[in-house]
């Protein structure tokens, strides 16, 4: 991963670096532990995990600490899925036909991933309150199917 810092002139300085797993391949800005700074989750497709680069001040990150995902996670996002006001990561995991949800446990740090059944090699996910009862619901494009599905909040 390589954010770039702009200077006033709309141009960038030198790429910095960080360290991720195997063939990252999607990422995500959110607050992950409420310091009201945008840290960074990044999926690692060939890894089976997901990262989350905590934000340390002045456009720099901690290294990764990595979750286990289901097989090959492509798309992230990162929303308030359970109501207790702090982001949770949603991932779909093209290689074993799944959506996961890491719910946030506090301070940036993520429950193990529960894991719901989708169409074939889902590809990206949203979420939105579909159907207005105030709940985010999880949309995914099943790419091998054809389809995209969406799976209602119950919560």
């Amino acid at each position: 991963m390589q954010p770039f810092v702009t200077q006033c002139n709309t141009t960038f300085t030198g790429q910095t670096t960080y360290s991720t797993g195997s063939s990252p391949l999607s990422l995500d800005t959110v607050d992950v532990n409420g310091d009201g700074k945008p840290d960074i989750i990044v999926t690692n497709y060939n890894s089976n995990n997901v990262g989350v680069l905590v934000n340390t001040g002045n456009g720099t990150f901690s290294a990764q600490t990595t979750y286990s995902t289901a097989t090959t996670p492509g798309s992230v996002a990162s929303v308030d899925v359970n109501g207790d006001g702090k982001p949770d990561i949603i991932v779909a995991n093209s290689g074993s036909n799944k959506v996961g949800v890491l719910l946030n446990t506090g301070y940036g740090t993520f429950a193990a991933q529960t894991t719901y059944s989708t169409g074939t090699s889902p590809g990206s996910v949203a979420a939105a309150d579909v159907n207005g009862d105030g709940k985010l619901d999880i949309i995914v494009t099943n790419r091998g199917s054809n389809n995209i599905g969406v799976f209602l909040n119950y919560c």
